[in-house]
């Protein structure tokens, strides 16, 4: 008998493989605004798993909520949220009416959706151009996407620009950043296992040493390599 596989364990879903959501502060999406508000940023947060800092905002009607922070944002400061606020750093707008040119971030596709683009650290969109019912943005990627004339964005950019060029010095830094994460790591390849605990270890180097085509109706235990391949053997090199 030997030992499950990885992924047979984390099928299983014990405590080792599931998303620690406990951890979180909450979602950092946008809520359902109606109308014009001033809020206030009641306080600026890590929250685990994610690269950017949190900005808790309290509205003046008395709701709060986490968005990504942007660059320049303090404690206390006054923001204006929805329509006729002014296209300002840290301000929560319709997509109408940031001007072309401007720098935006935590774009919306759809009013409502909460954010969905540029929302990590250090990234921000270009609004390129404008038609009734669309706004054209270059995503971080440069990609042109076109977005919903109503959809929100913070007007800015993501704060903590340049966290991922701080090197990690060691495998413990990089224990802790995948522990808050959705991930299992280290990733353990299969042919540096012992025999009993992959179908790929074993043998006197590392190498799969057999066919790694595996059928569809394979069992768990040995459904590893290449599942139902259309072809196998060598190329024919003509």
């Amino acid at each position: 008998m030997g030992k499950k596989l990885l992924q047979q364990r984390a099928g299983r879903g014990n405590i080792n493989f599931r998303s620690p959501s406990w951890l979180r502060l909450g979602r950092a999406r946008y809520p359902i605004i109606q109308g014009h508000h001033i809020a206030k940023i009641v306080d600026i947060l890590h929250n685990p798993g994610m690269l950017e800092p949190v900005a808790k905002i309290k509205m003046d009607d008395g709701k709060q909520f986490y968005v990504p922070a942007v660059q320049g944002l303090v404690v206390g400061q006054k923001i204006e949220i929805g329509e006729g606020a002014p296209p300002a750093p840290g301000n929560i707008i319709p997509a109408r009416e940031a001007p072309e040119g401007a720098y935006v971030c935590n774009l919306e596709l759809h009013r409502g959706d909460g954010g969905r683009y540029a929302r990590t650290a250090g990234v921000y969109g270009i609004i390129t151009g404008k038609t009734e019912h669309k706004i054209a943005v270059r995503m971080p990627s440069g990609k042109i996407t076109e977005i919903d004339s109503n959809a929100l964005v913070t007007i800015g950019i993501i704060a903590g620009g340049g966290v991922l060029e701080k090197p990690l010095l060691k495998a413990g830094n990089n224990y802790w950043k995948y522990k808050v994460r959705a991930s299992k790591w280290p990733n353990v390849r299969g042919v540096a296992m012992n025999v009993v605990s992959h179908p790929h270890g074993g043998g006197l180097h590392q190498s799969v040493s057999r066919s790694s085509t595996v059928a569809r109706n394979t069992p768990p235990g040995r459904k590893v390599g290449h599942i139902a391949a259309r072809r196998t053997g060598r190329r024919d090199r003509k």
